[in-house]
């Protein structure tokens, strides 16, 4: 970021920024209020899961925006949209489930009680500003250590792979949900990294920014059936 030095570049870092606000969606299934050390996430092999599924295909992760986030973005004159095969409607940003594993323990038992990745390939979110495209794609879920992971693009060119967007607080997840041949984990709330907030802080000149803005609620529904 040092480095930036033209009006133009400083205009693309900006497109960034909030397109990795607005990337969230995938954080549905951390167990925990903030990221866990390497201790916490060996508590969990002292007990025995509920469920673990190995190859995950299928169905989505979605975000339901906060508000606030919402206004957040038009104050700033930001166009949201979608790449591959995501979908944006009424609020809720979606993207289809494509690898991963999860193994989910009963809420003490563990912790994390929520272990694995959660991958979607081949989806992402845009963000337009002027003549400036932002894309995130390929968004990957680590619940272990709450944070959201992905690739992020610039007008078509590679930036950065596996950048830490978005960090979770799952106090508020709910319990395991099944349906049929899907499980559902709820409630995770999601809030902007202390990196993206520091970056839109920078670009905009203001302190207003932090990683206590919260972008919304994430739910993830995933087949209970691996992947063959």
């Amino acid at each position: 970021m040092s480095t930036i030095r033209t009006h133009k570049t400083r205009k693309v870092m900006t497109g960034l920024a909030l397109a990795a606000v607005i990337s969230l969606p995938l954080a549905a299934c951390s167990s925990t209020d903030d990221s866990s050390s390497s201790s916490d996430s060996d508590s969990s092999s002292v007990a025995e899961p509920v469920a673990r599924i190995n190859a995950l295909s299928g169905v989505d992760t979605g975000i339901l925006l906060d508000a606030g986030f919402a206004e957040a973005l038009t104050s700033l004159g930001l166009t949201p949209g979608t790449v591959g095969s995501a979908t944006l409607a009424d609020g809720s940003i979606n993207f289809p489930i494509t690898g991963g594993n999860v193994t989910y323990f009963e809420p003490g038992t563990a912790k994390p009680y929520v272990i694995g990745q959660v991958q979607h390939e081949g989806s992402g979110l845009s963000l337009t500003a002027g003549d400036t495209v932002v894309e995130l794609t390929n968004f990957n879920v680590d619940p272990g250590i709450s944070r959201v992971y992905g690739d992020v693009t610039v007008n078509g060119e590679p930036v950065v792979q596996s950048a830490f967007l978005f960090q979770l607080r799952g106090a508020t997840l709910k319990p395991l949900q099944t349906e049929g041949d899907t499980a559902i984990l709820e409630g995770t709330k999601v809030f902007i990294s202390p990196v993206a907030a520091g970056l839109l802080n920078e670009t905009f000149g203001t302190d207003a920014v932090t990683d206590q803005l919260l972008v919304g609620i994430a739910k993830i529904t995933v087949n209970t059936t691996p992947a063959s």
